[in-house]
């Protein structure tokens, strides 16, 4: 019934990091290093002079490698990559999946610009196909919310836990049902900037608990004042906690920690983000 739009943040793409500039990336960025260090195996591979210490290539014995790989930090979802560059500065060794081809040449552009070391893949989440173990994933902003099936989170989080590490982490946030159904759904929300502008309507579904996005965006093209409009469609579902702690039972992936994404306390039936840590034990 709900299909992904093959154009989905083909537009947005231009304009996201404008309309989302409130987006706590620094803080997240925090969150995330600070929770690897606490329970993760993934460790920075530079200092903060950008220097690695690290052997030549010729050097480095077979266990050596597979060392190596628990340092590998993959952001899935990672968007336009503003927080995959946050985590890059941290010194870990950064890879982005995103499903999005236009979000990720933003993101490269940004990486080339700043002369980072990042690899981008262009990959649907539900595919996840990696060339080694990794020591963490992380998925936030509600990624994991696109995924609309209960068969789409358990492939997605199975794919996960095989390509972690022992004793790798997982990390995201999703976004509640309480949150479609009280907060945003049926809601319609419009903001104008200076050369761009967009209307978000929302449409929730109490069966499904799938909320419709439908997004009005303009932008102003060569010509000031001249402002083009682009239509887009997405779809999020809605979950609740104790459908995500089967989803990753089923993974073979156990729960360390969950809080309440906007006041890092435990959740609550108010709570309208939630973020999660699990690990693949060794």
């Amino acid at each position: 019934m709900y299909e992904a739009n093959e154009n989905t943040y083909e537009a947005l793409a231009y304009v996201y990091d404008e309309l989302m500039d409130n987006i706590p990336y620094t803080e997240w960025c925090e969150v995330l290093d600070d929770m690897i260090k606490k329970f993760g195996v993934s460790q920075p591979v530079r200092d903060k002079d950008g220097n690695t210490g690290s052997v030549s290539d010729e050097a480095l014995t077979e266990e050596d490698i597979l060392k190596s790989e628990r340092n590998l930090v993959i952001d899935l979802g990672c968007g336009t990559g503003t927080l995959t560059n946050l985590m890059y500065k941290k010194g870990y060794d950064m890879i982005g999946i995103d499903s999005s081809q236009r979000m990720l040449e933003i993101a490269q552009s940004k990486r080339d610009d700043k002369g980072y070391e990042i690899l981008y893949i262009n990959q649907d989440m539900r595919d996840l196909d990696l060339y080694s173990t990794v020591g963490t994933v992380y998925s936030v902003c509600d990624s994991i919310n696109y995924l609309l099936m209960d068969e789409e989170i358990e492939r997605t989080f199975k794919r996960i836990a095989g390509f972690l590490y022992p004793g790798g982490l997982f990390m995201f946030d999703f976004n509640t049902i309480y949150k479609y159904e009280q907060v945003i759904g049926d809601a319609t929300i419009a903001e104008n900037r200076e050369d761009c502008a967009f209307i978000w309507e929302n449409y929730y579904d109490d069966e499904s608990h799938i909320n419709e996005y439908d997004l009005s965006i303009f932008i102003e093209q060569d010509e000031p004042g001249v402002f083009r409009r682009f239509t887009e469609n997405h779809y999020q579902r809605g979950y609740t906690l104790g459908q995500m702690h089967m989803f990753l039972q089923k993974a073979g992936l156990k729960v360390l920690l969950v809080r309440d994404s906007d006041t890092r306390d435990e959740p609550t039936g108010k709570s309208e983000r939630i973020f999660i840590v699990a690990v693949k034990e060794a």
